[in-house]
């Protein structure tokens, strides 16, 4: 009977969502464990079958990190940006688009799912530009210096043309969060930007952003704190009051962008919980943290 209620609970969500894109960011536990690769790319798959038009897109730092220590080369950060050189860059390649989204296309389609790997390359889908220098100061010194970011782009514009086509041919696109510039250069770009810009363009009902935290908490340390709904002129006295901080501020800026470029509402969800993704959609409460307009 318990079962019956659950399927019960989620018809009008089903209903509600029928044939509305879902932007689904694959980040954190779901990219690092392969079980709970594995779940999140069933789940997605599930999403597919019943109506709704999933949209992938995936992250990889720490694997690039791995390959990089594993070829004598050490990562560097400024500002949590990857320092991309043109040797990195071809690290990074191999690790997105080599490795992870062949990965998450193969998992998908062992569940059925018609899964199709591209990049911000494919049909000019994302076009950037260099990052300008950012500017840091020296600890020993205390004086300003310019720091070269390299092959790290931000994004000027996206083409939903390859997406639109994917997804009216029922196939579930998993984009790797690489950009080109107008000289045909590859470019480095944050996989949390590109998910939120490319909803806003495909005009998805939802941006999911996976992660290893529960969502917005009151008290980082007690899960119990879990703020499940914010309205977009609520999350300036949140940062104000240091609920949102440090790497929680980047992933609610996409997140408000995604709102404020049609997206229906946005979701940072706990992927070390065996079916977020389902039950952050089709139940009531939900498990995260929810902003809408």
């Amino acid at each position: 009977m318990e079962t019956v209620n659950i399927l019960i609970e989620a018809l009008p969500y089903i209903k509600k969502f029928h044939q509305k894109k879902v932007m689904i960011k694959y980040g954190g536990h779901a990219m690092i464990d392969s079980e709970a690769m594995n779940s999140t790319a069933r789940d997605t798959v599930l999403l597919k079958y019943v109506g709704m038009e999933p949209v992938v897109v995936h992250g990889g730092g720490p694997e690039i990190s791995r390959s990089m220590h594993k070829l004598g080369k050490k990562p560097k950060f400024i500002g949590g940006l990857r320092i991309t050189d043109k040797e990195t860059m071809e690290i990074v390649k191999m690790v997105l688009v080599g490795k992870i989204n062949t990965d998450i296309v193969s998992n998908v389609c062992l569940h059925g799912g018609k899964g199709v790997g591209i990049s911000g390359k494919d049909n000019h889908l994302i076009k950037a530009r260099k990052r300008a220098p950012e500017v840091v100061v020296d600890n020993s010194t205390g004086n300003e210096r310019t720091v070269d970011l390299g092959l790290v782009g931000e994004i000027e514009n996206v083409n939903p043309e390859i997406i639109d086509m994917l997804t009216e041919n029922d196939y579930i696109p998993i984009v790797s969060p690489i950009g080109v510039d107008k000289k045909g250069n590859t470019l480095n770009l944050n996989a949390d930007t590109v998910a939120g810009d490319i909803a806003g363009k495909v005009d998805a009902e939802k941006l999911i952003i996976l992660t290893d935290v529960p969502g917005i908490l009151e008290d980082p340390n007690d899960p119990e704190t879990l703020i499940r709904k914010v309205k977009i002129d609520e999350i300036s006295d949140l940062i104000d009051n240091g609920i949102v901080s440090d790497g929680m501020i980047p992933k609610i800026e996409t997140c408000l962008n995604a709102i404020e470029n049609g997206v229906q509402s946005a979701h940072i969800i706990d992927g070390r919980i065996k079916h977020s993704v389902l039950l952050e959609i089709f139940t009531k409460d939900g498990i995260g943290t929810m902003i809408s307009r």
